[in-house]
C-alpha cells in the first residue's frame, strides 16, 4: 500500500507551523505547540488513533492562544486531507464513545468532502485551565480541523461536573479512534466510498 503521509507548513504573520503525519503509524508523537494542554490532547489523539504525528508551532502567544490554536487545526486538517489522497478504499466514517470519570464523550464523523461541525454538551459551568485554555478554544480547533479535512464532525459530551481536562481528554481519545476507523482501508472496497465516485 502506498504510504499515506504528508508534511504541511503554514507560515503567516501570526504563526509558523509544521505538521508531519503518517496515518498508518504506531502512535508516535513529537508535539510542541506552545500550548501545554493542546500538546497533551494531541498526544492522546495520536496514540489512540495510531497516527505518527509531529507538530512544531510558533505563534503570537504573547497576544493570545487563538491564532496558534486555530492554525494548528487548519494545518492538521490539511495534512490528513493530503495524506488520504483520492480516498480510495477507506471506510470514510467512524464513531467512538469514550468514558472518563463523570464524563462521556461521543464522536461521529464522515470524511465526505462537505465540512460541518457541531458540538453538543450537557456540562457544568465552563472554566479555563491554568494556562487560560478553554473549551471554546478547543471548539475553534475542532472546527478548523473539520473544515480543512473536509469532514462532517459531531461531538457530544455528557458530564455532571465540568472540568476542562476531564472534558477534553475523552473527546480527543474518541476523535483519534473514530478518525482511525474512518481512515482504515476496507479490503472489500476498491474504489472511492461514494456513489458519486469522488470525494473532494
Amino acid at each position: 500500500m502506498k504510504k499515506r503521509s504528508a508534511v504541511i507548513k503554514r507560515n503567516t504573520k501570526e504563526t509558523e507551523i509544521t505538521v508531519k503525519l503518517n496515518i498508518d503509524g504506531a502512535g508516535k508523537t513529537k508535539i510542541n505547540t506552545g500550548i501545554g494542554i493542546l500538546d497533551h490532547m494531541l498526544d492522546l489523539f495520536s496514540f489512540h488513533g495510531l497516527f505518527d504525528l509531529e507538530v512544531a508551532a510558533k505563534g503570537d502567544l504573547n497576544i493570545d492562544k487563538h491564532h496558534t490554536n486555530e492554525d494548528i487545526g487548519i494545518t492538521l486538517g490539511q495534512a490528513f486531507k493530503e495524506a488520504l489522497g483520492d480516498k480510495k478504499g477507506i471506510n470514510r466514517n467512524g464513531t467512538a464513545c469514550w468514558p472518563m470519570e463523570k464524563v462521556l464523550s461521543c464522536v461521529s464523523l464522515d470524511i465526505c468532502g462537505r465540512p460541518y461541525y457541531k458540538f453538543s454538551a450537557n456540562i457544568g459551568e465552563e472554566t479555563k485551565d491554568e494556562s487560560g485554555y478553554s473549551l471554546k478554544e478547543a471548539e475553534h480547533f475542532f472546527e478548523a480541523f473539520a473544515n480543512h479535512l473536509g469532514m462532517n464532525l459531531h461531538i457530544k459530551v455528557e458530564s455532571t461536573v465540568y472540568d476542562l481536562h476531564t472534558t477534553l481528554e475523552p473527546i480527543f481519545k474518541a476523535l483519534g479512534k473514530s478518525l482511525s476507523e474512518a481512515c482504515q482501508i476496507n479490503s472489500r472496497r476498491k474504489d472511492v466510498p461514494s456513489t458519486k465516485g469522488v470525494i473532494d
